[in-house]
């Protein structure tokens, strides 16, 4: 009998073509605020209800300003936002110098084990439109609930991590990386079609 391999493996490795789904709408709901990164999605923009894996070579290479035009759609609709344990202190006049409403902005300080628990819980709660989460210690099985979670909260999930988990299986819906020393992202995954082969340039 041949060995059985995950089909998230498979997946993951672009082995197997993955067809894209007819229904899926090309006008996402949550764009991400990048015109030449959201023409590339299947859905236009992040997948809806789930989780966004952000792989970064090292801090500060431009994985926040990724995402504040999001952060600012929504913060400025009055939805909440929360971060789970960032790593550095946040600079409250740079956020809102990007157009986030500070008053729907909540940062939530926790130890690396406890820092899981509250991104599940926030991203289940359904009282957040996205959480942010640098899950320091967090296998497969940690990655998936957070997955399901932002799933039944109805929730944008953003994880950071560093770009060395690339070459592991993830169950998030999408993996970008961001490339150090560019404007450019390469979107590892993404749920609903192919990955693009050729890294995204972001507009300065």
């Amino acid at each position: 009998m041949g060995a059985v391999v995950a089909l998230d493996r498979l997946l993951d490795a672009r082995t197997v073509w993955r067809g894209a789904n007819a229904s899926v709408s090309r006008d996402s709901r949550q764009p991400t605020g990048h015109a030449a990164l959201d023409a590339r999605l299947p859905q236009g923009g992040w997948p809806d209800h789930a989780l966004t894996e952000v792989l970064i070579p090292a801090d500060g290479v431009g994985e926040l300003a990724l995402l504040f035009p999001t952060l600012a759609r929504l913060t400025q609709g009055g939805q909440r936002v929360v971060l789970i344990a960032p790593p550095y202190r946040v600079h409250a006049p740079g956020w809102a110098y990007a157009g986030i409403a500070l008053s729907w902005l909540q940062v939530v300080q926790a130890n690396p084990r406890d820092a899981l628990w509250a991104s599940e819980q926030c991203l289940r709660s359904a009282a957040c439109a996205a959480v942010l989460c640098w899950p320091q210690q967090a296998d497969d099985r940690a990655l998936r609930r957070l997955q399901v979670a932002a799933e039944t909260g109805q929730c944008l999930g953003f994880a950071f991590r560093e770009a060395r988990h690339a070459r592991n299986p993830s169950p998030a819906a999408l993996r970008v990386q961001l490339e150090a020393g560019t404007r450019q992202v390469r979107v590892l995954k993404c749920r609903g079609g192919l990955a693009p082969a050729q890294p995204i340039a972001l507009a300065s």
